[in-house]
Formats: C-alpha cells, structure tokens, sequence
C-alpha cells in the first residue's frame, strides 16, 4: 500500500524517533498528542498535530478509535504505532486496516498469537522451540499453587497480555504468589485489558537474550543478530547490548535458526523479536515470548548492522521489500559492539520510585548517539513510562563500547527530576558487567557510590542558593536571590573548605531532616538552633562528620534570628539558570527544581573541590538579638523632595517592629506613617510615595504607600515607590535574620563609616553600630549638574554604599529623559569599568550596582559625570524600536478572579472596586467602559523599563499622550495577581510575567510574557523574556476563549506575534505633540479634573487617613499541625501523582509503616508508609486528589 503521509502513534523519545525517519524518507508526518504533552518535542516536529484528549493514557494514546479518526482527518496513509501503548494490540491493527490505511507493524493475527503468551508458547513448541516449564491459563490463586507446586518454587507469574516488564511477578513461596495474583491480575486488566495469568519456572541465575527478525509477511525473514538484555529492574530492561556476549557459536547459530522458524512459520511481517532465557548455570536458553513490534532496544541492533529499521518498517507498509533481497536468511554482516543504557526519571535508591516533575537542567553527550525527547524545561508527567532518553555507545570491541558508554553517562546531566543515571554509571563500570557475568538480578545489587542526600522533611522553606548569586540581570527584573544572611552562609562554606559562593542551603525557620547516604561534612550557621545527628546533639559553626547513613536534623532556632544555613563539603551540585543555582521561588528556578527543599527530593554533592576545615572564627559569627541596628546610607528619595527633615529623623529615632510579612521579597515594618513633603505623586499616581517607576537596591527602605519595606535579595528592581534609606552591604545580612517581632533601629552612617564596616568582618558581625554625626547632612545627593542647552539636570543620588542613581530633569514623564537615560547606560557599557555588577534604567533615571571593594565610589561618580559631559544632545536621540502584536482580552474573567481574592482576603471596599476599569473610566473622566476600552487598543505602548514587577515585565507608556489613562496603585497591594495578566498604574501599562502581588489596575489578560526554559517564537532562543526597551505593543481585541486558545498554543511553542523592526527618533515624538498639543491640552485638563476631583472624594472619605490592615503571611502553607499537640508528625507525599486509595481514618490505631495512602504514578502504585505506631489525628487528602512532593496527607499521632 502506497502512502505519503505517515502517522506516529506514540509519544516521547519513540515518536521522535520515527518521525526522524519518516522524515528522511521524504514522508510528511502527523503526531498525536495528549493535554500533557502538548508542548512535547513530537508534537513540533512533525507536519501537522492532532489532540486526541486528556492526559490519561486510557483517554487519549489507546484511544484505537480517535487515532483512526485523526488518521483520516488528516490523510494519513499509515499508522506507525512505536512501541507500547497500541503496538501489539490486534484489534487497533485491524481497524487501522478496515479503514484503509497500512499499519506499520505485523498482522492483526500475528499480534493475537504473540499477544497471548498462551498461544505463543504453543506457537513455538510446534517448531520445536525449546520452552521453559511452565502452565497453561489460570483459573485461580489456587490453581496457581497447585501449577506451581508441579512446576517447582521459584515461579514467574505472568500477564498474558504483558511486556515491558509490567504483569510481571516473581513467587518464591506460595503465600508470595497468592498475594501477587490478583495484583498482577489487576495490572494486566488495566494495562492490556485482559486478565489472562500463567506461569513459567523462574530460573535464578538467568540472563535475557533475544533476537531481532525481520520479515516480509510472505515466508521470508532475516535474522540480524543477538542482544542481552539481562541489566534489568522490576522485569525491565535498562542496559542492553549487542550481539548478547558469552553465547558461543554453537548456541548463538541454534537461536537463530529456531527464532526465524517462529516466525516463517506465521508468514512474520515486519520487525520482531523472539526473547529467551538463558541459563547462566546450564547453558542452555528457552522460549520466553516474542514481542511483535519495534524494541526500545532496536538502536544497538542498528549500531552493529547499519540497518535503519524504522526505515525498513515504513518501506514495507509501503509494499518495498527489496531492501531484504540482497541479505541471505542470516541478515547483514555485523561489526563492531554497541550498548545502550535507558535513563529514567525515577530513583535507584528509592526502590526505583518515580519521578516525575520539571527537567530544570538537561545536558547530553554529543559523540553518542542519543534518543530523547526531553530538554531544559521539559515537564515529566506522572501519566507514562519514565523513559527520558537511551544512550548508546559503538565501539570495535564490548570493552571499548562500556567504556564510551561510562564516558557518555558521566556526561549527562539532568536536573529537576531524579534519575538512575548514576546507577547506569556504576553498571556500566562494573566487574561483573565488563566481564559479561552478569545476570537479571545484578542491576539490583549495583549502586551508585556518588554521595547523596535524602530529604525526609523539607523545613518550612528550605532553598538551595549561592553567591553572589543572578548578577547582571536586574535591568529585566531578575532578581540576584542568594543567601540573606551572606554572612553565616559564607562562614559555613568556609568551614567545610569550600569557596564561600557554592551552592548550600538556607533554611527559614524549621530545617530539614537529612539521610546522608555516605560519609559527608558538613556545618551548620546561622540563628542558633537545635542541631542532632541521628538524634544526639551536634555543634554549630564547625566542621561536623556524618557518617553514612546517618540523619542530620535541623531545628527552628530557638531565639533570636530566623535562618540557618548548612555547608556541604564540596558544596551541592545544581544546575546554573543565566549564571547562578540561586533559587528564585517565585519565579520557579535555580536550585535543582525551581523550588524549595521538600520531602522526597534528593540532593547530590560535588566531590572534586574543597579545601581545609576549621570552626569559623568566634568573633566573625555574627550576633543575634531581638533589637537589631541596621546600618543605613541617606538615600535616594528624601528631604525635601519627598519626605520632610522630619520623617528622615523619625527613621533613624524611631524603633520599627517586624511584621508578619518577613521574607526574601521583603520584610514589612510598622512603626509611624511618614508625613510626607508633597501632597500626591503627580502623575506618577494618588499618593505622595508615589513617583516615576525607577529602579531599587536591595536592602533599600522601600514605602510602598505609607508602609516600609526592606527590599530583599528577592525583591523587585523596577518600582514607582520612594526609597529614602538603604541598608549598607556589610549589614544586608541581618536582613536574612529579623524575625517578626523584633525591632529595628536604623543608623544613618557615612561613606567612610560603611567602607569600614564592610572591611572589618569583626565589626560587621555586631548587633550595634554607631551613628555617624553628620550622615544626614547630605540628603543622599553625591553630586548635581544644572540644565544646560539640550541637557536636562542631573542628580547623582546614593542607594547605600554600593549603589549610585542616576536621575534626570524633572519629576514627570519625558519620554526624551527616558532616552538620554539610555544613551547613558550604553556610554557606561562601552567605558568597560571594572567593578559595574548591574546598570539598571527606569524612566528617568539609572540605577548602577557596582562592587566597592574594585570600584571606588568617587571613581564611578567621576567617570559619570565624564560620560555626561559628552553625551549627544537629547533631542537628537534615536533607539530601535520594534513592534509587538499581541493579544488582549479586554476585562478577562481572570481579572474578575483576582479582584475577588483581594476583597475576600485583604480588602472588601476601596475606590477602585468592584471593577478596576470602572475606576479607570472615572478617575480619567471617560463617558464609558467601551471608551476605557477603545483607548487601550488605539494605544502604540512604548516599553520604557523591564521587571516592573519581576521576569521582564514591561513598563510602558502610550506614546500618544491622549491614550495615557492615569490611574492610582491598589493600597495595599493584592496578594495575587494572575500571571500575564494586564494593568495600569500612574500612566504606566505594566503585564505581570508571572502570578504575583501586585497593585496595578487590572484591564485584561494577554499571553505569556516570560519563559523559564524553552523559547520559540516570538521569543528569543536563550531570552526568557519577550521585551526589549523601547518596544512598541500594540494590543489586538481577543475573547478570552480565543485567548485561552492563543495561551495553549504559546505553552506549545506553537504560538507567533507578528513582530516588525524599527526605530524610534525623539524628534518626531516632540513633533507629534507640537501638531496635536491643543488637542493634548484638552484631553489632559479634563483628564486632571477627573484626577482632582477623586482625590477629594478620597479626602472625604478619609481614604489617605486609613490604615492598612492585610492577612498574615509567612513562607509557608497552612500548618496542619495547628491544634494538635507536640508530637504530631505530617505523613506528606514523596512524588507527584494523584491518590488511588486512602488507607486510614481519623482515630484509626496504625503499626508503625501501615500504608497511609496509596499513590498512582508512571503505571504504579506507590504506598505512603505512616513514619511510627500511633493513632491518626487529621486526614488531609482524598481519593482523586492531585499531589506534588510534601503535600500534606494525614497527621500522625506517633507513640512515645
């Protein structure tokens, strides 16, 4: 049967694999795919894609009647089925035939004599296949005993439907099999959709080799060859190998033989295999099955005949067989050795649990070949087989090929997901493997010697950072995360011999508990805290030895401070996201998953860098109190441009409480409101806090509204909000310990002061510090230049000791002071001065983080004012300047969701509720809704700055100012906002690129913004972040069913904006408002009216007076501990899946390891086990639910 179009029915490295071929062949090509893998690599590479359903194998990929049906919607003229899944299912074969279309495999006939392990046994007993002693079907678990009692103990109980090493059980007593019986029975009714069960003699020292067939459906078939098979786990083949080693001649020529007689004698059409059991003790091999489809092991075979046999396959559905003419029965000469290892996602050391989850981090060898579908970035779903990719090595000899292959397994990195890689490495490198004495039951006794660590509890937020963390991208609005308090963290690499910035892990409040599986040092900083190696006391601030095996626990510190850090020696191997491991939670990377630290996560060690261990110095650990002196520099924002002389004194006078709000984004403080020398932010917004968004430093005093904040590693860098005081560097580390409830007392000092301090690591580590007397005297102004022809004036504010921002012209929007803000950034790039860490711009000014200890702050200032003295004149500025399509579905019921959590969870009433664009309609003195809508898509938006808030968000502006609508910010702020979703604040549009706080005005929802990992068009390969500055967007109308569409598509990668170069010259901006300033003018005074007469109301309603009140918050879940007493112990989940069974009740007495609930995951089922005896307290989960690793499951009362 001729045919052009072929389609791949299969997924992940198998589809891949097919329609690379197909491909070559000159076939177009058709994928189909479920939910969850709608954005696999399958699903691009093929010509067209067709959605068969829901992730569920059960409803999408063995759904015979839907991939039929996407067959003929789409031509297709064959049906290739890979492996798994409907390759051996005969009636598919049949309907795929009935409909007209070739399937890519045996006969329907064929498939039910193989299919039935019955019915293959009498197969090949008719042409004297040797056979091992086995049963017929079973009728019972008693018929089984008796079968199996006749046959002899140890027995094989298998599925007759099975294979891929699922419906498969050994029994070495009868209570063993009578247990197995109905399990395996269920398997195989849920699997292959037949209960059928039979028995075979289970032979303890048994290799797996088999032969690959091929056959042209009319009585010719050629053999190519022998592989083993024999490293295998739970039945399944991990490590094969061709031709299988050790068979002799003799044996090797009667395998053969006997398997192509198999498969003659039923006119075998396509690719097989006949597997057999080889007896190590007598060998001798008997007739196990044969698998009537492509092996996952085919590549090895390829290696050493040179025999594409996809091709082969695809060439014969298509009626030519003339590739088999010119081989004699025996098939091509063979040469050389060639192995394959199978990676997958899922844990040795854990009884091969799986793992499903997002690969963070995936690198492969490129001299092997290497089948895979994954890639950074590729989510694992719990649904399928955990095969990530199999590598395979060639070489002249068995040894040669082991040894690249060892080589290429060392080469592999993957993150995010647990893998058997190391197990694969130690097999490949073991005695007994390279001397071809193995046997199916070696793999389980080889393990991995590379260290490991088990996390039994993750702690209340456990993160793996390092230092100095992401630097170089806060102009997107990438934070640089790292430690908090950099200075325990340092001292405890130190301790252990590591340099001070490699990966550990920092832990708020409740650490972790730990399994080291090998010998490890380690050390403990930080807040003092209960610190035990299996439950015997352990010191902190020195090198302590864990001995194999061993458990560490980290407690809550017990007083003052709120973070300890812990130093492995060697530091802990993650993976680098844009330069750091540094874990940003919200934006879902660094570390090893995106994520904190949780229970079932493994953490592996670097084992080839350290140095010398010692305790760290007593006078350089850092003290911890309830009453903390921070350290600050005056500045940027202060008196009298936004506070008076007197909100700066009542800074540093006043003592300021920690409130519940303490995290790496930011810890909020209560204490006075400031009284403000300013009336409102213009048109930056409502109130005086407000300004022109510019960029911030971390450990600034950011008052967002009338409330402070120091700003964290993890903080925003784009914001519109004043900063009148930063925290100095050598002092940034307290930030990681204030508690709430402590208070906070801040110490303005001088430049010379802080260089002092941040020289001197004995002074730096004291809770006190002293004022210095004049370093309020310059209002945190370095420097000033006036107004010159074509040059603004120019400020040179300070941001601590370590920061300088830059400000232009007035405080209002000047697209042209935006531009020479720009023209600066570029100036300073090009000078190349040492030191420069992050150039940051807003709108009218530019923040530069630099390193004093190689850039001199005078020496910066000097060069600036250098820089400034020679750059172009404003208006003769010109940028490039692109323009993005994108769509926005205008009031999405999304925003409706967001508005509904802020008035259920922080605030029921406020101007701006209950519809955000309401408020916009009438604080900008609009008619209607529809002319709040009408403006927003007759906008041009010009991106003025990235990361306003976080991951490349945009700031931007309407480039006409008759579409500028102004609005005021949300106080407080939400406490969620959805990701990609759209809103204005002063007159500044904002798209949020990941969910989020937030207190823009809410007009819509568009597309993603922002990708972590994988980019495709319209974004940039290696850029997450869509925009550039000076982007121009322009909004396209959309329902938000169409947007829902376009969302799925950009998860794809199948989704394209329409994306034009360009530039933008300021010159015909100031031409554009020349022409139309009379018609700006009016647009603008009705505008301010509208403006000032919502403030009044605001006065009268007493809003500017009204003091915020929020939900409490810390970095961590609801406590499912709370009310129950001390001993309580959370049974929490160890994997992503969803709950088959719930094993308990409340009250209900368990034996210590009782099954608390049993997971469904990749095909298995996977029992949570209680940790004691006790009694159950609290259940917190159902049949159906959905768990990620540390969901909660139950709580356990456990004895004494």
């Amino acid at each position: 049967m001729e045919f052009d179009t072929v389609l791949v029915a299969n997924r992940g490295e198998i589809a891949g694999r097919v329609l690379r071929t197909a491909k070559a062949l000159g076939l177009k090509t058709v994928a189909v795919y479920s939910d969850a893998d709608a954005a696999a690599p399958h699903v691009a590479a093929a010509d067209a894609a067709v959605r068969l359903g829901p992730a569920q194998a059960a409803e999408s990929y063995l759904r015979a009647d839907l991939v039929i049906e996407a067959a003929l919607a789409t031509g297709a003229g064959a049906i290739h089925p890979g492996y798994g899944f409907l390759s051996e299912n005969a009636d598919f074969a049949a309907a795929v035939a009935e409909a007209g279309i070739a399937f890519v495999g045996p006969t329907p006939e064929q498939l039910r004599i193989f299919g039935d392990k019955h019915a293959a046994r009498e197969a090949a007993k008719r042409v004297r296949v040797p056979l091992i002693p086995g049963s017929g079907l079973l009728e019972s678990a008693d018929h089984a005993v008796a079968e199996a009692e006749r046959i002899g103990f140890p027995v094989m109980l298998k599925a007759v439907g099975g294979g891929g090493g699922i419906g498969m059980q050994s029994c070495f007593t009868a209570d063993e099999l009578r247990a197995a019986y109905l399990r395996v029975q269920r398997l195989a009714a849920t699997n292959f959709s037949s209960t059928g069960v039979f028995l075979e003699r289970f032979v303890a020292r048994a290799r797996h080799v088999e032969v690959q067939l091929f056959g042209d459906g009319h009585g010719r078939v050629v053999s190519l060859g022998t592989r083993d098979c024999s490293l295998q786990r739970r039945n399944q083949k991990v490590i094969e190998e061709a031709p299988a080693p050790g068979l002799g001649a003799e044996l090797t020529d009667q395998l053969l033989a006997a398997s192509r007689e198999l498969a003659k004698s039923v006119d075998y059409r396509s690719a097989g295999t006949v597997e057999f059991v080889y007896d190590a003790e007598r060998g001798a091999a008997s007739f196990l099955e044969m698998n009537t489809r492509l092996q996952v092991e085919h590549p090895v075979t390829e290696a050493i005949t040179g025999v594409d046999l996809v091709e082969w396959m695809l060439r014969l559905a298509g009626g030519d067989a003339t590739m088999l003419d010119v081989l004699p029965e025996t098939g091509p000469a063979q040469a050389g050795w060639a192995v394959e290892a199978r990676v997958y996602a899922e844990d040795p050391g854990q009884d091969y649990r799986p793992n499903a989850g997002l690969i963070t981090a995936a690198e492969f060898p490129v001299v092997v070949r290497v089948d895979t579908w994954v890639d950074t970035g590729t989510e694992v779903s719990p649904y399928y087989d955990p095969l990530l990719a199999k590598v395979i090595a060639a070489g002249p000899t068995r040894d040669a090929a082991f040894t690249d292959l060892a080589d290429a397994l060392a080469a592999t990195r993957i993150h995010g997901v647990q893998t058997n890689l190391a197990q694969l490495h130690a097999a490949a490198t073991d005695s007994r493997v390279r001397a071809a004495y193995h046997v199916t039951g070696t793999l389980a006794d080889i393990q991995p010697t590379a260290p490991r660590i088990d996390v039994l509890r993750g702690g209340t937020m456990t993160t793996i950072q390092d230092l100095p963390g992401r630097i170089g991208l806060w102009e997107v609005g990438i934070p640089p995360s790292g430690p908090m308090d950099d200075l325990s963290f340092t001292l405890a690499n130190a301790a252990v011999g590591n340099p001070p910035g490699v990966p550990a892990l920092e832990c708020t409040l409740q650490g972790p508990r730990l399994r080291f599986a090998a010998t490890t040092v380690v050390c403990v900083t930080g807040a003092d805290a209960p610190v035990t190696v299996d439950d015997e006391p352990a010191p902190m601030w020195e090198p302590i030895t864990i001995p194999a095996g061993s458990v560490l626990d980290i407690g809550a510190p017990n007083d003052a401070g709120l973070r300890t850090y812990l130093a492995v020696r060697g530091g802990l191997d993650a993976p680098l996201y844009h330069g750091s491991a540094a874990t940003f939670t919200l934006g879902g990377f660094g570390g090893t998953t995106g994520k904190a630290v949780a229970a079932g996560d493994v953490l592996h060690v670097v084992t080839d860098r350290a140095g010398l261990t010692e305790p760290a110095p007593a006078q350089t650990r850092p003290e911890f109190t309830h009453e903390w002196q921070l350290a600050v520099g005056i500045g940027p924002q202060t008196a009298p441009a936004y506070f008076t002389d007197a909100d700066m004194e009542q800074f540093a006078a006043h003592p300021w409480r920690v409130g519940s709000h303490a995290n790496r984004t930011g810890i909020r403080l209560e204490g006075p409101k400031p009284t403000w020398s300013r009336a409102d932010g213009g048109d930056a917004g409502l109130h005086p806090s407000n300004l022109h968004d510019n960029p911030y430093s971390v450990g600034a005093l950011n008052v967002s509204g009338d409330t402070p904040i120091l700003l964290g590693p993890d903080g925003p860098s784009l914001g519109g909000f004043a900063c009148p005081i930063t925290v100095i560097s050598a002092h940034r580390w307290k930030l990681g310990q204030l508690r709430p409830g402590d208070t906070v007392r801040f110490v303005p000092v001088d430049d010379a002061e802080a260089t002092a301090l941040r020289r001197s690591g004995d002074r730096r580590a004291k809770a006190t510090v002293s004022a210095t007397s004049d370093a309020l005297g310059d209002r945190g102004v370095l420097g000033t230049a006036p107004e010159d022809e074509g040059r603004p004036r120019v400020a040179y504010l300070r941001g601590g000791d370590d920061n300088i921002l830059v400000e232009y012209g007035e405080m209002v929007l000047d697209l042209g002071l935006r531009m020479r803000v720009h023209a600066l950034a570029e100036a300073l790039a090009a000078a190349g001065l040492p030191g420069i860490v992050d150039v940051t711009p807003g709108v009218r000014s530019l923040h530069i983080h630099f390193d004093p200890d190689v850039l001199a702050q005078h020496r910066l200032l000097g060069t600036l004012v250098e820089l400034e003295a020679v750059l172009p004149a404003t208006h003769d500025l010109v940028v490039p300047s692109r323009t993005i399509r994108l769509p926005l579905s205008f009031d999405d019921p999304s925003i409706a969701e967001a508005i509904d959590r802020y008035r259920s969870g922080v605030r029921d009433t406020a101007p701006w509720l209950p519809s955000n664009v309401e408020f916009i309609r009438r604080i900008n003195g609009l008619d209607s809704v529809e002319q709040v809508r009408d403006t927003v898509f007759d906008a041009e938006y010009l991106v003025l700055g990235l990361g306003d808030v976080y991951l490349g968000a945009p700031l931007a502006v309407p480039l006409d100012p008759r579409h500028r609508l102004v609005t005021t910010k949300y106080n407080p702020a939400r406490t969620w906002t959805p990701s990609d979703a759209v809103g204005i604040g002063g007159k500044y549009l904002c798209v949020y690129g990941m969910a989020s706080p937030g207190g823009y005005q809410l007009i819509g929802r568009t597309v993603p913004i922002w990708s972590s990992y994988r980019q495709s068009a319209p974004f940039q390969p290696g850029t997450p972040w869509l925009f550039r500055f000076f982007d121009r967007i322009v909004w396209e109308p959309v329902s938000p069913e169409e947007l829902l569409e376009h969302r799925a598509a950009a998860a794809a990668g199948r989704f394209d904006a329409e994306v034009s170069d360009g530039t933008f010259a300021l010159a015909d901006h100031l031409r554009l408002l020349t022409e139309n300033a009379e018609s700006i003018a009016e647009f603008e005074a009705k505008q301010t009216a509208a403006f000032e007469a919502e403030k009044r109301a605001w006065h009268a309603a007493g809003e500017f007076e009204r003091t915020a009140t929020e939900p409490e918050q810390l970095e961590s879940v609801a406590d499912p501990l709370a009310g129950l007493p001390p001993d309580a112990t959370v049974v929490t989940a160890p994997m992503i899946g969803n709950v088959w069974r719930v094993e308990v009740e409340e009250g209900q007495r368990l034996a210590a390891g009782a099954p608390v609930a049993i997971l469904e995951a990749m095909k298995l089922e996977l029992p949570v086990h209680s940790p004691g005896a006790g009694t159950v307290l609290r259940v917190l989960t159902a049949p159906g639910a959905k768990v990620a690793p540390g969901t909660p499951l139950a709580v356990i009362g456990v004895d004494e």
